[in-house]
This record gives C-alpha cells, structure tokens and sequence, in this order.
C-alpha cells in the first residue's frame, strides 16, 4: 500500500507552490486507490486538477506498486469541512446542521475555532399578539457541528 505520508509530502509541495489552493482530503484505500479533493480561495479550475494530479503522479513509480488517483475539487455543494473554507465564504448563507436543531443564517466571521451566524426570524411579541421580526446572532464551535453547506440561490 502507498504510504499516505508519502502523498502528504507530494500535496505539501504542490501547496506551497499554490499558496491559493488548499487540501480538503486524501484518502488512500487497500487497494491503492487515491481521492484527494482541494478547493481554492477563489475557486479551483480543471486545470488545477489536473497540476495537483501530475505533481503526485509524477513521483509515483506505477512499475513498484500500481494506483487510481482522483484528484477532485470540492463541490458547491459538499459540506464545508475546514475553517479556511468557512473563512473564505463569509457573507454567504449557510445551513448548519447541530445536534439539536439547523439553523439558516449569514456566515459572518470564522476563525479557527468557531464561525458566527447572522439570520432573522419571527417570534412572539412579548407583549401584546401577533409575531415580531428579531435579529439573531450565534456563536457556533466547530465541534458542534454536524453539517454545514453553503446554500446555493439563483
């Protein structure tokens, strides 16, 4: 089996090389079969792929020990797994799957522990009938989150 941290040192090159591109995963399985997915502070282009594709194949020897790589980048809608991803899509609405509740809302900051989430919502006067529009803001560690996912509008 390839050694993960051989590919992890190959990555690390490429990403010092792309200081705008960044490593999601690398998964190695038995069977030497290698799925990297990157995303980019802008975005991440075919050709992308296919460098950081090269820049692992390319010390390979498939004669010593044969592979599949992958090398994918992370969709628009997979769920967001790293705080440079969070940091790179404040201003954006996000759904933010926690143990008890999701919650729709505004990314407004991200840091290395924790993101902020902006969103309106219709509650109950406190005095008096009928329902009034309150501003909510929370503070949500990494931890805590089961699933977060940009929402994607047209």
């Amino acid at each position: 089996m390839i050694a993960e941290e051989k590919i992890k040192l190959l990555l690390r090159d490429f990403f010092d090389a792309r200081p705008d591109l960044f490593l999601i995963s690398c998964k190695i399985s038995p069977d030497n079969k290698i799925e990297i997915v990157i995303d980019g502070d802008e975005h991440v282009s075919i050709q992308d792929c296919l460098d950081c594709s090269r820049a692992v194949e390319n010390h390979l020897d498939r004669d010593e020990e044969d592979f599949e790589l992958s090398v994918l980048s992370a969709g628009l809608s997979s769920p967001l797994q790293i705080p440079r991803q969070y940091r790179k899509n404040i201003g954006e609405e996000l759904e933010v799957t926690l143990a008890e509740k999701k919650i729709s809302g505004t990314l407004t900051e991200a840091d290395d522990e924790s993101i902020s989430l902006e969103w309106t919502e219709r509650r109950p006067k406190a005095v008096g009938k009928g329902k009034e529009t309150v501003e909510l803001k929370e503070k949500i560690l990494y931890n805590d989150i089961k699933k977060a996912i940009i929402i994607i509008k047209f």
